[in-house]
């Protein structure tokens, strides 16, 4: 008699390339790596979010949507026969109903959490079609207008999965909300921080909260200002409904009007995408996107060369004060700036720092070390361009080094700024230009980064480019690299602008190698 079973490290092989579920670029894998004994696989699911992209009649939205080809990171491509799609759904978008902090929240919590689970088994799952991927390699678009645009949830799978990325561009020509609002449509997560939002008078700031799956999400704002956490009594269990987007004003969380604000967003339930529009009445409005996972040390790519206003904000997430050394790393090198040399943040507070026109006309990218014992922060930057009633806001979250391959949509024949910066030793790193969404022919490029410094390029479109197309961003060798991307539609003499900035995109997962992926046992035949 035979008895075919298969190896429980296949099988964790196999679980984590479908789920994700796996260790990406830790530093323990390193040596495995080198070893032989860990392989790193392309995903077979991946899933993002887009919330509802404005509020504003006149706002005019397109979305790129794009998978890179290459094996980006991973020790093959996927199979081309290996079919998968890509497509993002249209979703609900609902009123916030924030719940007290009694014990009878609980209760209400679980009626809404049985109301939803029926709900989800319904309409309430599926949503229209609205952008859909058809192959790796070639960005696709789809574009929407006013007030009623919808939030979009979607998944990949197959070989449209490694990599898969969105970028969300709205342009809003007039009235509070004016402005060129930009960002990545994010994966779903349970946690989440956003320093450099604000709860005054002169600021309308909402946390969007979108919800992929099929069960209600129940999430949880915190807010910190100065002296450490706001008080609030309605941002604690928020129900997000199935395959809806919650948006969620600030200002109503709490009675306190703080400039300057780190915004927590975590779930006890479910888990959901997380962004913060940002709208300064005097300063046109912008998306904040998440800071990278709390560190000691961070980077913040791609100031813009003309920034005319820069200001740091930092929340220590940990019961420890960081001390940190500010560093600004140009194209000839890192400085420290005059007067600003160092900042001091305490624990589970927000510090903010007025940098000015740190850039002095040339780009660069903030550096944040730890001056003594390292305490963990995340960060982010609001950068104005312009001066009095052509001011332009837009943020730049903290972000990590690029492990294998990053990318971003959404280009155009005019207004793209590549910044590269390596806070350590010089890297050289390669960049494709990928197809038009209406033809043309990628092209490639590779850049050398000097040690401690930022490098800032326009990068080359591709050939005979008709429509937006996607950059993707590989370091080949040296040291770490951190990059963003500045998209610059300037309108009515109004310097708009946003920036993005290029996380990995965690198109592998680093899995046990499996010596023998099949055991046969003969029992005596």
């Amino acid at each position: 008699m035979n008895r075919t079973t298969l190896s429980l490290i296949a099988a964790a092989t196999a679980l984590a390339a479908v789920t994700g579920f796996a260790s990406l670029s830790a530093p323990a894998d390193a040596d495995a790596t080198a070893a032989g004994t860990v392989a790193r696989l392309p995903v077979e699911r991946t899933s993002q979010l887009c919330p509802a992209p404005s509020v504003s009649d006149v706002a005019e939205t397109t979305y790129t949507s794009v998978t890179p080809t290459g094996k980006g990171g991973a020790d093959s491509e996927p199979a081309a026969d290996a079919g998968g799609s890509a497509e993002l759904r249209e979703s609900t978008v609902t009123l916030a109903e924030p719940g007290g902090t009694d014990d009878d929240k609980k209760e209400d919590d679980k009626k809404e959490e049985e109301k939803q689970d029926d709900a989800a088994k319904g309409s309430a799952s599926e949503g229209k079609p609205f952008v859909t991927l058809k192959e790796p390699g070639t960005p696709v678009s789809a574009e929407s207008s006013g007030a009623n645009s919808p939030a979009l949830v979607g998944t990949a799978t197959g070989r449209l999965a490694p990599g898969w990325t969105t970028q969300q561009t709205t342009t809003v020509s007039v009235g509070g909300a004016r402005g060129l609002l930009g960002m990545t449509c994010t994966a779903p997560d349970t946690d989440f921080w956003f320093p450099g939002a604000s709860t005054e008078r002169s600021r309308q700031d909402y946390v969007h909260l979108t919800n992929p799956d099929d069960t209600v999400a129940i999430a949880d704002i915190e807010l910190y200002g100065p002296d450490g956490a706001l008080k609030s009594e309605t941002g604690e269990g928020i129900p997000v409904p199935a395959r809806s987007s919650v948006p969620v004003l600030l200002s109503t969380l709490t009675g306190e009007a703080a400039p300057n604000v780190t915004v927590h967003v975590s779930t006890r339930a479910g888990r959901v995408g997380a962004a913060v529009r940002a709208a300064d009445e005097a300063g046109g409005s912008d998306w904040l996107t998440a800071s990278g996972t709390p560190a000691g040390s961070v980077v913040l790519p791609g100031i813009p060369a003309d920034a005319t206003d820069v200001r740091l904000v930092v929340l220590a997430t940990g019961s420890a004060d960081a001390d940190l050394k500010v560093q600004l790393a140009t194209p000839d090198g890192t400085i420290t700036p005059a007067g600003h040399e160092s900042l001091h943040v305490k624990s589970q507070m927000t510090a903010a720092l007025e940098l000015g026109d740190i850039t002095k006309g040339e780009p660069g990218s903030l550096v944040l070390t730890p001056s003594g014992s390292a305490a963990p922060v995340v960060a982010a930057l609001r950068v104005v361009r312009g001066k009095g009633e052509k001011r332009e806001i837009a943020f730049i979250p903290a972000t990590a080094p690029i492990a294998s391959r990053a990318t971003v949509a959404d280009n155009r024949a005019k207004g793209s700024t590549l910044s590269l910066t390596a806070p350590g030793a010089a890297a050289k790193v390669k960049v494709t230009s990928s197809p038009g969404t209406e033809g043309g022919e990628a092209t490639v490029e590779t850049y050398d980064v000097k040690a401690r410094s930022t490098l800032a390029v326009t990068p080359k479109a591709p050939a005979g480019l008709k429509g937006a197309y996607a950059l993707t961003v590989e370091p080949e060798s040296g040291g770490p690299v951190h990059a963003a991307r500045t998209l610059a539609l300037p309108e009515d003499g109004i310097a708009m602008f946003t920036v993005q900035t290029l996380p990995d995109d965690r198109g592998t997962v680093s899995v046990p190698r499996a010596e023998e992926d099949l055991s046969v046992l003969d029992n005596g035949k």
